[in-house]
């Protein structure tokens, strides 16, 4: 990150702390909602697989740079799918840093050649060793391993959502990360109970037993992105919610922190990690702020 980029997140964070400002600095995108996958965990896939326009994405960018959102994430859906005659998603991601965002970021289930180095970050899904990632994913786990070894990117963060089929998997995805030279960093998230997909949700005691495991992986080095003074507010969901520093936007529509708001209780029992560390940071919890200013400077 440069020292100028720094400077106005920076600002932004001090001035909402200080002011209690609900302003927006994190924007997602959903590019579609078509996928090329059916994942086990997932109940937001291929609802309409509607390709949104290129004219749509573009006018919810300016929307977003005009309220003030400096980081921004595109999502599917798969966005590698996303097309639009002849634009392509590397382009979204140029068009963006022209608009003036200073971080623009991908989440992709990394089954697409990762060739879009304007990128800061390629968050790609990788949900535990080849048996439990298959298990939840289908036949994809060389494919992604494959692809982000080919990459000529190093912008590359493994992203695994710990549920009951993978979270005895958290050390094997950390050492398979820290194998790839391409991988910059490892986040985590919790698998968060859309209807459908409860059976997959993990206990308190579970969540406790996954952030003590990244506590001592951390210790040990590995390259983790997420902020280990933020875990006992996850474990417990005693963090507040919505996040309203977060927004999501599709098809014109906007979400203060993410579509499952809609979803009545859904974010008491939230493992979104990143709404979650946001939320602290801009309600001034001083561990967390520091903690991500460190983390941050040294993952992007």
């Amino acid at each position: 990150m440069k020292p100028g980029q720094f400077l106005e997140l920076a600002y932004f964070g001090i001035t909402t702390v200080l002011f209690r400002r609900k302003d927006p600095l994190m924007g997602s995108i959903i590019l579609t909602d078509r996928c090329n996958l059916s994942c086990r965990h997932c109940a937001v896939g291929n609802i309409t697989s509607v390709i949104y326009p290129y004219s749509r994405i573009k006018a919810d960018m300016e929307k977003m740079y005009s309220d003030g959102i400096r980081i921004l994430f595109l999502y599917g859906g798969e966005p590698f799918l996303w097309q639009d005659h002849g634009i392509t998603l590397r382009d979204l991601v140029m068009e963006a840093k022209r608009m003036g965002f200073l971080l623009v970021n991908i989440v992709t289930n990394g089954t697409f050649r990762l060739e879009v180095p304007e990128a800061d970050l390629i968050m790609v899904s990788l949900d535990g060793g080849r048996d439990s990632h298959n298990k939840i994913r289908g036949n994809t786990y060389d494919t992604i391993l494959e692809n982000i070894t080919d990459s000529l990117s190093d912008n590359i963060c493994i992203y695994m959502a710990v549920n009951n089929i993978n979270k005895g998997d958290i050390e094997t995805v950390c050492r398979t990360a820290v194998s790839l030279q391409n991988v910059k960093s490892i986040s985590f998230n919790f698998h968060t109970p859309y209807p459908g997909t409860e059976d997959l949700m993990l206990t308190r005691d579970e969540r406790k037993d996954c952030c003590d495991r990244i506590e001592r992986l951390i210790d040990e080095g590995y390259p983790i992105f997420n902020l280990r003074s933020a875990f006992p507010y996850i474990i417990g969901n005693s963090f507040m919610t919505p996040c309203h520093q977060c927004i999501v936007m599709e098809n014109g529509k906007q979400w203060t922190c993410g579509r499952c708001i809609e979803i009545p209780n859904l974010c008491s029992q939230c493992g979104f990690f990143f709404a979650a560390e946001f939320s602290l940071v801009f309600s001034g919890h001083v561990r967390v702020i520091f903690d991500m200013l460190r983390t941050y400077s040294r993952y992007i």
